[in-house]
């Protein structure tokens, strides 16, 4: 029976092993920038720039690339994304990602993808718009202020090639 029990014991421990690698522990990299991506949705829901700047790195280092433009620093974040984009233009809001997103960590740098949908009521007339589209974030982690939001890039889904297109 003994035998049983530590055959059944080192045939669970690969088992084991590989249950705790899927698994993204808040204390972890990646279970940080998931956190830190929650935060980030729901400061874009609020268009609340104070919130957003628990997320992103608020220096002139920090950059947006979105289909209306570009945004170079934190001060035009904060004033360009925020205040006018999501404040001024929509009365509601809501950013919610469509799936997990893929978090790869490269030391100090990590990069996370996801796709999303956006719902959100124009201010100006009170009609609805909803988009989806693709994000890629890059985070850095530094000593005093930890993992931070330092660039962004989106953009709508992907387009189908025409069947007669070719490369």
């Amino acid at each position: 029976m003994r035998r049983l029990f530590v055959f059944a014991a080192v045939l669970s421990l690969p088992l084991s092993f590989a249950a705790a690698q899927d698994t993204k522990p808040a204390d972890s990299a990646p279970g940080q920038i998931r956190a830190l991506i929650d935060e980030y949705t729901q400061s874009i829901d609020a268009a609340d720039p104070a919130m957003g700047a628990m997320v992103w790195l608020t220096t002139p280092e920090a950059s947006f690339i979105h289909p209306l433009g570009e945004e170079s620093g934190w001060d035009q974040i904060a004033a360009h994304v925020y205040g006018k984009l999501m404040g001024q233009t929509f009365s509601k809001r809501s950013l919610t990602l469509s799936g997990e997103p893929l978090i790869r960590v490269f030391g100090d740098a990590a990069v996370a993808e996801f796709h999303w949908d956006f719902v959100a009521t124009v201010r100006s007339n009170g009609s609805d718009v909803h988009t989806k589209g693709r994000e890629s974030q890059l985070y850095v982690k530094f000593p005093d202020k930890g993992w931070r939001l330092v660039h962004v890039h989106y953009s709508g889904p992907a387009v189908q090639m025409p069947a007669s297109a070719s490369f």
